[in-house]
């Protein structure tokens, strides 16, 4: 019998499936569908290029193998299409694929009541990080000197990001560049994905990757590690059924692992220090993030995609707080998304994809949650403990305000840094 923690490679036994490192990801959905499961699983296909993937909702156990393979040139968050789409997974059971990001906002969606996690099984994948497409075809075409139309296969590995495509003779070939060199240059993975700090997703309760998979079988098979008893009932499930085999991984994999994991982890705690040291402190930093919003249209992208956001009468949208038919609105717009979400940031970076302007909504964000965490010890995404905010008495807090005059949270959020 599995138990949470515990460890090991595995790999499909179903000749229908040819998965990216062995088809223990695909083997599990699958198996999870044919066994009545779930009803339905949530995950990722190619569309019609590798620059575009697309959500899959597949009730087919057939179907899944066409979901087989990581996608990195992709911006996608799949918790809000539960939410919006399937009724928060409150009448039905899903299976979902996700990223350190997307089990974040699993949580965070679950602690508003919007999913009902009890009723979804969430198979974590390892994480270095995604590129969007723009910024893929752009690097592949001025950096690789390639056709992005000739690329039919990339991943990250071993610090690089690495193109397979199609010579002009017809031949395939594979190209890697250093991240870190692309980075440097401005190019490389969304910014959000350089601070971040959760590569492997254990809030999942399968977490599966080809880190610390080498030798004879990588490529040929996928590091499972169980997150939670539900996790190990499934895997042990699947195991039993003989659509998976399994064995010890080695100690030089555990190694490996660890090794990648922890360097990630240094690079995105690097990055989170390098971006908001540019943003400023105190009075620099609200001033920036003032001209920077002033371009904003209103446009309610930032807040449509939001995974925190859900509330169906937005206080944005209320005209004694922020006045209607003005563009750009007023900071307090700005400001009231700050006071809503700041405490619950994910670091998903979807506020910034999504922005026609290009405002950088996500480093902001992000740069206010960490202090916010510091100052309060809450980590948003990682378990159900609720946001510090969610404990305040509103008439207490309405009467210290009116007392003191002063917004204490603004002021130590905002103050110089010491």
């Amino acid at each position: 019998m599995s138990a949470k923690g515990d460890m090991c490679y595995a790999w499909t036994k179903d000749a229908g499936i040819k998965g990216e490192c062995g088809g223990a990801v695909t083997s599990l959905l699958k198996y999870m569908l044919e066994n009545k499961i779930v009803d339905m699983v949530l995950t990722v296909k190619k569309g019609v290029d590798l620059y575009d993937p697309q959500p899959a909702f597949i009730t087919d156990p057939a179907d899944i193998a066409s979901t087989a393979g990581s996608l990195h040139c992709g911006t996608l968050l799949l918790p809000k299409l539960i939410k919006k789409y399937l009724n928060g997974a409150k009448d039905m059971k899903i299976a979902v694929t996700v990223k350190g990001c997307d089990a974040k906002a699993m949580y965070e969606l679950a602690k508003r009541n919007q999913i009902n996690l009890d009723n979804v099984v969430m198979i974590g994948l390892n994480c270095g990080g995604s590129v969007t497409p723009f910024m893929a075809r752009k690097m592949i075409a001025e950096k690789y000197g390639v056709d992005p139309d000739c690329v039919f296969k990339e991943e990250i590995d071993k610090g690089q990001f690495i193109i397979e495509y199609t010579d002009a003779e017809g031949k395939h070939q594979h190209k890697g560049i250093s991240i870190d060199e692309l980075e440097e240059e401005g190019l490389g993975r969304r910014l959000n994905c350089q601070r971040c700090e959760t590569k492997i997703p254990r809030q999942a309760d399968i977490s599966c990757g080809n880190w610390g998979v080498f030798g004879e079988k990588a490529g040929k098979a996928t590091f499972v590690e169980i997150c939670s008893e539900k996790g190990a009932m499934i895997f042990d499930g699947a195991v039993k059924s003989g659509i998976i085999d399994t064995c010890a991984p080695e100690a030089k994999g555990l190694e490996i692992r660890g090794k990648i994991e922890n360097v990630m982890i240094k690079m995105g705690k690097k990055n989170q220090k390098k971006q908001f040291d540019a943003l400023g402190y105190g009075a620099k930093r609200l001033e920036f993030m003032q001209k920077e919003s002033s371009r904003c249209i209103k446009c309610y992208s930032c807040i449509e995609s939001c995974p925190i956001c859900y509330c169906v009468e937005c206080s944005t949208k209320k005209p004694h707080l922020v006045r209607p038919g003005i563009i750009p609105p007023d900071f307090m717009f700005q400001m009231i998304r700050f006071a809503h979400i700041a405490d619950s940031c994910i670091n998903c970076g979807q506020c910034q994809e999504l922005c026609p302007m290009d405002i950088p909504n996500s480093l902001f964000m992000h740069a206010q949650q960490v202090e916010l965490e510091k100052m309060f010890g809450h980590t948003p995404g990682v378990d159900m403990e609720l946001p510090v905010l969610a404990f305040a008495e509103e008439a207490d807090e309405r009467a210290r305000l009116h007392a003191t005059g002063s917004d204490m949270i603004y002021e130590n959020v905002f103050g110089e840094e010491k």
